[in-house]
C-alpha cells in the first residue's frame, strides 16, 4: 500500500502517553495511524476537527469501550505531527487537553522556523 501521508512525533509528548499503554491499546493505536497514513479520505470515525481551535485535528481511538484521542495537525500538505494523547472519560474533551494540543502546535512551529534559519 502506498502512503498517502506522513506522521511524525514532535518531541516525547505522544510517546509520554503511548508508553503508559497497554499491549492490546497500543496495537489499536498502531492500526488506526496505519490507516491514516494509507486511506484515500481517512474515514470521520477516525479522525475529527476540533471546532474552534485553529487547526488542531484529533485521532480517534475506540478499544474495548475506552475512547482514546492523539491530536495533531497538518504540516505542509500531507504530513501529520502528532502532539499528545489521553484516554476521554468523559462527553466531552477536556479543555485543558486541547489548549495543549494548542501549545505544542505554537511550539512545534516556532521549533520549524528555528531549524530553518540555520
Amino acid at each position: 500500500m502506498d502512503k498517502k501521508r506522513q506522521l511524525i512525533y514532535f518531541k516525547d509528548y505522544y510517546w509520554d502517553f503511548f508508553n503508559t499503554l497497554k499491549e492490546k491499546v497500543k496495537d489499536k493505536i498502531d492500526y488506526v495511524l496505519f490507516l491514516v497514513t494509507v486511506a484515500d479520505q481517512i474515514p470521520k470515525k477516525f479522525f475529527e476537527k476540533i471546532t474552534g481551535y485553529e487547526g488542531i485535528f484529533a485521532i480517534r481511538i475506540e478499544f474495548e469501550s475506552n475512547i482514546y484521542r492523539i491530536f495533531c495537525c497538518f504540516d505542509e500538505g500531507n504530513l501529520i505531527v502528532l502532539f499528545n494523547g489521553f484516554q476521554k472519560k468523559t462527553q466531552k474533551t477536556p479543555k485543558d487537553e486541547i489548549e495543549k494540543a494548542m501549545k505544542i502546535k505554537e511550539e512545534y512551529f516556532e521549533f520549524k522556523k528555528k531549524e530553518e534559519k540555520k
